[in-house]
Parts: structure tokens; sequence; C-alpha cells
């Protein structure tokens, strides 16, 4: 994939922040999702958003489950226009929400993290056993890193339940990235971005379930190595912030997939630093890299064609989207 933004968005920033806020994300209508609460394991919940069908859609037909970043949800900008290159292709597809992410606090004490291999497990597992057709997933950021974290600790395993994954612009090198974010431009706006949700949520979580953490050390908190080191780490297993990043981080496992994998980084993402990405040594032979010049962080604004103005983000969902249609099997079944 080739990233041919307008003239007027040079750079990762620019990229990024329209892609956000102003990039066309469909064609036609907003794609519609119909809610499913799932109950979990041990007895939290997630709930599931699935793309409203037209209702002419082939039996059998493929599955696309997008598992969102940080913070994100079906109504981040890449989740709809997902949702609507799936439609395009008459694939069914839902965005499953990370513990906490789709409006309402989760009941446990965990939440969610960038390495929750386990959490993408019991999902992937749960689709499989309910749909008909065969299974596509791809995951954008952190639902990306966790996603081929998974592939890793599953190997050739993971074939069983899909047929091709992809990550789009995912911390596979979560110091990297962390201490990236956490400097200058990207500590001013991503950083406080993240922290204005991130922050109100944990303190929901406290009050929930009191002693989970210092309620003081959490409103000190400037970065993400501080909360992560306050509330992710410790939460879920982790030792500390760098105990948490080098065990969630996807890279040191890209060499054990064995199911058809695209990576896609672009190298100007603002806080995903290229000298972080991964070399085709560094990789299996079942992973593809895609690592073009331009691109931002999850943004890809593109030059106009056919309905969609200068600057929509529809070129690459529909690359990804191509290149996981790749591995369907031939005659459509799973």
């Amino acid at each position: 994939m080739d990233c041919q933004a307008p003239w007027w968005l040079p750079g990762g920033n620019l990229q990024t922040i329209w892609a956000a806020l102003r990039g066309a994300r469909h064609e036609g209508c907003v794609p519609m999702f119909r809610r499913e609460r799932w109950i979990t394991p041990d007895q939290d919940f997630i709930d599931v958003d699935w793309l409203e069908e037209p209702g002419n859609l082939v039996p059998g037909r493929p599955l696309l489950v997008v598992f969102h970043g940080l913070e994100g949800s079906s109504s981040s900008h890449y989740a709809q226009a997902f949702a609507d290159v799936a439609r395009s292709r008459d694939w069914a597809c839902a965005v499953p929400h990370f513990r906490g992410c789709s409006g309402q606090l989760n009941l446990a004490p965990r939440a969610y993290h960038s390495g929750d291999h386990a959490e993408i497990d019991w999902i992937l597992r749960r689709f499989r056993a309910a749909h008909a057709g065969p299974v596509l997933a791809v995951g954008i950021s952190l639902g990306g890193n966790a996603l081929m974290r998974w592939a890793g600790e599953l190997e050739a395993d993971a074939a069983e339940l899909v047929c091709a994954i992809g990550a789009v612009c995912s911390p596979l090198d979560l110091a990297a990235s962390g201490k990236a974010i956490g400097k200058g431009f990207n500590r001013l706006t991503y950083t406080r971005m993240f922290l204005s949700t991130m922050v109100p949520k944990a303190l929901q979580k406290l009050d929930q379930h009191p002693g989970l953490f210092s309620r003081e050390a959490l409103l000190s908190a400037r970065d993400l190595y501080d909360f992560d080191n306050i509330v992710t780490a410790p939460l879920h297993g982790f030792r500390d912030t760098l105990d948490y990043w080098a065990r969630a981080s996807a890279k040191p496992h890209l060499t054990r997939i064995g199911v058809p994998a695209l990576a896609l980084n672009a190298l100007n993402d603002p806080f995903i630093p290229a000298s972080s990405l991964p070399r085709p040594d560094q990789v299996s032979a079942s992973v593809t890299l895609w690592q073009p010049r331009e691109g931002g962080h999850v943004g890809f604004p593109s030059a106009a064609i056919a309905r969609l103005p200068a600057g929509h983000v529809q070129a690459m969902p529909r690359a990804v989207a191509g290149y996981l249609a790749q591995h369907l099997p031939a005659n459509g079944l799973p």
C-alpha cells in the first residue's frame, strides 16, 4: 500500500488528526450497528456491535472482526470505514469492545491492555463457534498489537479460528512507542487526549473497587508511562510499566505466527518510531510487512476518488480488506 495524501495534508500529525476528525469514512449512508452483550467467563461483560445487514447477503459470507484501539469504539473513524468496506464486499462485520469502551464501565477490577491475548482468544473462539462462514480479523493500534500477540501465542493453531489477520498502525514495540508518545507535541496532544478519558474511567473503577490503586498517584499521572505504572500494570498482573511493555509487545513473537498476517505501519506515524518497526528477518514467512512512507497514525487520508472527497480514509481499509480477501477459502466456506 502506498498512501498518496493530498498536498494540503503533509506530515504524520496532520494526516493523523485530519483522518480522525474530518476524513470521510464511508460512501452513502452511515453504517448502523446493533449491540449484543456477551458475558465473559469471569462474569463480566463485553459489548459487540454488529453491522446491520441489508438482508441480501450471501449465506456463509465472511465475517470481519474489528478490534479497536486505545479508548476506541465502533464510533471510531477506522471502525466505521472498515464496516463500510465490509458492507461493500457483502461481508458481515462486528466490533467487539474491550472492557469499559462501549460506554458503560465493566464490572471486574480488570480492564484491557495492549497485550490482552487471552481476551482476544476468548472473543475469536466465540465468533468462530457462532459464525458459519470464514472469519477474518483486523486490529487497530492497541487492538492490532493484542491480535498479533495472540497469533504468536497460538502459532499455526490460529488458523483454526481465522483465515487471516491484519494489524494497522500497531505499537508492536510498546517501549519504543510509549517513550515516543510521552515527548514534545505527542505528550501535549495525544497523551493529553488519551488521559482525558482514561483517568476518569480509572477513578470510576476505583470507586467501584476501593483500594485497587492510589487515587493521589493517579491524579498526578502526566503521561501513559505513569498511568500504566499506577493502573494498567498492577491490574493485569505486571510488575510495572517496563514489565508490561516488555511482556505485552508483539514484536518478539512475530516469528512464531503461523497464520497469514499483515502488519501495516506508516513510516511517519507520530508515535511509532520507524526504527522500532519489524524487519523482514524479524517475522515469520506468514507475516507480510507494509510500511508506506505516509499515513500518520491510523490516518492514511487519500486523494479524491469516485464519491469520496480528498482526505477520505477509505483507501487503507480497502487495501487491508483486499489482503485479507486473498486468504479466504476458494469455496467461501470455513
